[in-house]
């Protein structure tokens, strides 16, 4: 009994000694903490998801409050009112920033994009990535295994069983740029969010030659640059046979829409222009005008000489009938000298 007793007091002794160390190391290690951070935390949606940058919303609310300037910091779920809030709280200024929407880049659907081969490996984009091109002959397009959509935490993206591609929601989508980082081949993109989720963009990404993306998939780009022809405002590039639509510069005008002889070109939440009649109609009014002005010349000239024959037989014919009226005059020349030979 004695030796139960004296095992526990000694290990209440340790116990509190124990307590009574840590608590003078603590104090001497204490670091000091802005409680502003908790405050920005607070304010921050959350998500937690990474897109600032940060490990989460802690590490975002730690550099927010220790940096002077946060212009290029910014949290893409709570978007502008969120670093407006955050901002006016610090006391600093907030750099503004248009939202922003994921966009897949690939029109390469299962009808226009023909399987090649099949894979029967990790149903991962990251691993089919790392052994081959994938099940098509293009190396350039979505695999279709669905990595975007397991890295998106806002049920934001799916894929459509249908075309094999995936498909966003632009309003769940909060531009996190999680699905941007899991994609291998890059299909994916963070694009500006026009209102009414309107968009106008490339849906290719090859950088193959023309007659290549045209056996491989029917709704690639070629390369041929008629939509950098029309677009009026330079927001369309070829680089690498490949054309890509600056969304900065871009208007919506959709002219290129129609230009584009694969349909590459994607045309969302919007109708297409009226295509205009094609340009060869043209050249078939011009011959009919050039016919017509031959057949009036020669009337005007079957009808000059007509009229001066006649001018010229009328002057003829009344200049003899004049001549005869003088003859009288001769006569009486005569008969003057006549007169006083009577007298005589």
């Amino acid at each position: 009994m004695e030796v139960l007793l004296y095992t526990i007091l000694t290990l209440c002794v340790l116990g509190v000694l124990a307590a009574v160390i840590l608590y003078f190391v603590a104090q001497k290690f204490r670091v000091e903490e802005d409680p502003r951070i908790d405050e920005v935390e607070k304010m921050l949606p959350g998500a937690n998801c990474g897109g600032c940058g940060f490990a989460g919303c802690r590490g975002m609310a730690d550099a927010l409050v220790k940096r002077d300037d946060i212009s290029e910091l910014f949290c893409p779920v709570g978007g502008s009112d969120c670093m407006k809030a955050i901002a006016g709280y610090l006391g600093k200024a907030a750099a503004e920033k248009q939202p922003e929407v994921a966009t897949v880049r690939c029109g390469g659907t299962c009808e226009k994009r023909p399987r090649t081969n099949e894979y029967n490996g990790a149903r991962s984009c990251a691993v089919a990535a790392s052994l081959y091109v994938g099940e098509t002959g293009c190396a350039f397009g979505c695999l279709g295994f669905g990595d975007c959509v397991a890295a998106c935490a806002f049920d934001a993206i799916h894929m459509n069983p249908q075309t094999g591609l995936p498909e966003v929601d632009p309003d769940k989508c909060t531009a996190c740029g999680a699905c941007v980082k899991a994609c291998p081949k890059m299909v994916i993109e963070l694009r500006k969010k026009w209102p009414k989720n309107r968009a106008v963009y490339v849906s290719c990404v090859s950088k193959d030659k023309g007659a290549v993306v045209m056996k491989a998939c029917k709704a690639g780009c070629i390369g041929c640059g008629k939509c950098e022809k029309v677009c009026a405002f330079g927001a369309i590039t070829v680089a690498n046979n490949l054309a890509y639509i600056d969304p900065q510069k871009c208007k919506l005008c959709r002219k290129c829409v129609n230009e584009c002889p694969t349909g590459a070109i994607k045309l969302v939440g919007m109708d297409p222009l009226p295509k205009e009649p094609k340009a060869p109609a043209a050249p078939k009014a011009a011959p009919a005008e050039k016919k017509e002005a031959p057949k009036a010349a020669p009337a005007e000239k079957k009808e000059a000489p007509k009229a001066a024959p006649a001018a010229a037989k009328e002057t003829v014919k009344e200049a003899p009938k004049a001549a005869p009226a003088e003859k009288p005059v001769k006569e009486t020349s005569k008969a003057a000298p006549k007169e006083p030979s009577h007298e005589s």
